[in-house]
């Protein structure tokens, strides 16, 4: 074999996937998926060729012009990061058809029962395949590298419907030539079915196959955008008011980095389990309903779905070792979006914000610096696992590096070229940088390339920002330390994302009884904005202050947003000596963890087997 990506058995020697046809039943009763999958080569193949797979079974491969059986093999060992590999033997083909069914315990689907929903009525199950979960839903080379077109008949209950990130073709009812051996045709065409058909007819990575089904309803919010939920008034309601200034937000991105490629911008709010703030998927973004703030400011996480439209959707990273090419490049827009719709020191908190956690994160690798590099090597690591804001945030200071030596008009030249030149494509970090030597002439001799790719930690010529309204939150956090708070009337404008910075940067050795005080003060612990309460509660667990435990607990047990769980979870098995905190984290997650996205869980699990 000639792998070029750690977490993936694609051969380098083999012909990319360039389109997938799939053939999807779904079987709420069991939480499976019965499915077909036909894949188109690059270009006719003899030999054996490797796919990605994880807890799927593999019931036959067949030559989709004769069904004649093709010979395939599953690895007898599992890999606990890669999952297994599929291997075919092919002969001169250029396409093959596999069925499969998914498992239960698929790490990119959960399925919802309909007590766990907001109408108790019906269930819903939604995908998140990245970075290395669509292997879990059909065989697939599932690395960025291999860029697909799709097509899909999601076959579901007929009270349901479903939503993709792809261009939605119609609903109707299922005909006999739709199955694709996925299952009985007697089962595909049963009574009580129907089928939802999609197309992406743009090549996407894996990693963003996005599909939900349920009882989703919509609203309209711009002529580009509709945001999708369960069919609940009030939260479509609050989902329509907090990103209505949408579609000004794109034609903003449009200026800054070219036309908007993906036709349709909507968003689907998902229940609470959901474990990230937003997920990308082109033409669909998946968002957390913690975003739902009430004042507009969870557009802030759209800003950043948005960018990657450009940035990671349209230019992706090769392998996930350049994830900062999707990352770095995409914060870096999102605040120059953030900047021209919602103002300079509005983009300034969020950089403020960011330098914290870039901070935070170098410190938490202390004892493994190499994932404080950009360009990092990540054989036998799983990336959930080390999932932190550096790739983020130190892209970021990159980019924002270059844009401060050459001037922000001639960066603006180059980022557009940037995207012009490799849309649609997968790069790695040596790419990127022969094309900034090449159009930045000399750009090595002012900006130390290899400290910044290469080294590790926060180089020496990374900026922490200079706004009015953040020199004056930090300094009111230092005076925390002397035990003063701040007054009334020097937080009354106050919203979620001055607390937050302010929180951030309090001391972590407070004494108890001062975050008492000040959550006597500011009920920031009964915040209804989850970046608010959960940065007093993480600190309010550090500083060993028991009294909102109740609180911690309550938060853990409603949302499933791994930003939120980390922290949590993490500050809790590390409180030395106490024991109370252990408890409290290993019977809150034993109680909370089939609420949880199998990512979190996952990622919880880690947590507690490394501390507890």
């Amino acid at each position: 074999m000639a792998p070029f990506d750690p977490h993936s058995f694609t051969d380098s020697t083999h012909p990319f996937t360039t389109h997938i046809s799939l053939s999807l039943y779904f079987d709420f009763s069991s939480s499976t998926i019965n499915g077909s999958s036909l894949l188109t080569l690059s270009n006719p193949y003899s030999g054996f060729i490797s796919l990605d797979t994880r807890s799927l079974s593999i019931t036959n491969v067949v030559d989709p012009q004769t069904l004649t059986p093709l010979p395939f093999s599953l690895s007898t060992t599992i890999d606990p990061i890669k999952g297994q590999n599929l291997t075919v033997s092919l002969s001169n083909q250029s396409s093959f058809l596999v069925v499969f069914v998914t498992n239960p315990s698929s790490s990119a689907l959960q399925w919802l029962s309909p007590p766990q929903t907001f109408n108790k009525n019906l269930p819903f199950v939604y995908t998140q395949c990245q970075a290395i979960h669509a292997r879990s839903i059909f065989p697939c080379q599932d690395t960025p590298a291999a860029r697909v077109c799709y097509s899909a008949r999601l076959n579901v209950p007929s009270q349901l419907s479903a939503v993709m990130g792809a261009r939605h073709v119609e609903r109707r009812a299922p005909v006999m030539g739709d199955v694709g051996l996925a299952c009985e045709e007697a089962l595909w065409c049963s009574e009580g079915r129907v089928v939802e058909e999609f197309v992406m007819e743009q090549p996407i990575p894996p990693y963003l196959f996005a599909f939900a089904v349920g009882e989703i309803g919509f609203r309209e919010v711009g002529p580009r955008t509709r945001v999708y939920a369960e069919n609940v008034g009030s939260v479509l309601d609050a989902g329509a008011k907090e990103f209505a200034g949408t579609e000004e937000m794109i034609r903003q991105g449009e200026k800054l980095f070219g036309m908007y490629e993906w036709e349709r911008f909507d968003l689907l709010v998902l229940p609470p389990s959901f474990p990230y703030g937003g997920m990308e998927n082109p033409r669909m973004v998946f968002l957390t309903p913690t975003v739902i703030k009430g004042d507009a400011t969870g557009a802030q996480v759209v800003a950043h779905e948005l960018a990657h439209s450009w940035t990671g959707n349209l230019i992706t990273n090769k392998t996930n070792e350049d994830f900062w090419l999707n990352e770095g490049f995409t914060t870096y827009a999102e605040r120059r979006i953030v900047e021209v719709v919602q103002g300079e020191e509005r983009a300034a908190l969020n950089i403020g914000i960011g330098w914290r956690g870039l901070n935070e994160d170098v410190e938490k690798f202390k004892d493994n610096m190499e994932f404080t590099k950009l360009k990092t090597k990540q054989e036998g690591v799983d990336p959930d696992d080390i999932y932190s804001q550096v790739p983020y945030e130190k892209g970021f200071q990159f980019l924002w590096r270059i844009e401060r030596q050459i001037g922000r008009p001639a960066f603006d030249d180059f980022l557009k070229k940037y995207i012009a030149t490799f849309k649609f494509q997968s790069i790695d970090t040596e790419t990127f940088l022969i094309f900034l030597k090449a159009n930045v002439p000399g750009i090595e001799k002012e900006v130390n390339l290899d400290v910044w790719i290469e080294g590790i930690g926060v180089p020496l010529d990374a900026l922490e920002p200079l706004s009015n309204i953040y020199t004056k939150i930090v300094s009111l956090a230092k005076e925390f330390k002397l035990g003063r708070m701040p007054r009334e009337d020097e937080v009354a404008d106050w919203q979620g994302q001055e607390w937050e910075l302010y929180l951030e940067n309090l001391p972590r050795t407070a004494e108890a009884s001062q975050v008492v005080a000040l959550n006597a003060r500011y009920r920031l612990a009964e915040s209804t904005d989850y970046e608010v309460k959960v940065a007093f509660l993480h600190l309010a667990i550090l500083c060993g202050c028991k009294d909102y435990y109740c609180e911690v607990e309550k938060t853990l047990k409603e949302v499933g947003r791994m930003k939120y769980l980390r922290p949590l979870y993490t500050s809790l098995v590390q409180s030395t000596g106490n024991e109370e905190a252990k408890v409290l984290a290993t019977r809150v997650f034993a109680e909370s963890r089939a609420c949880y996205h199998p990512i979190a869980q996952g990622v919880v699990e880690s947590i507690l087997s490394k501390y507890v």
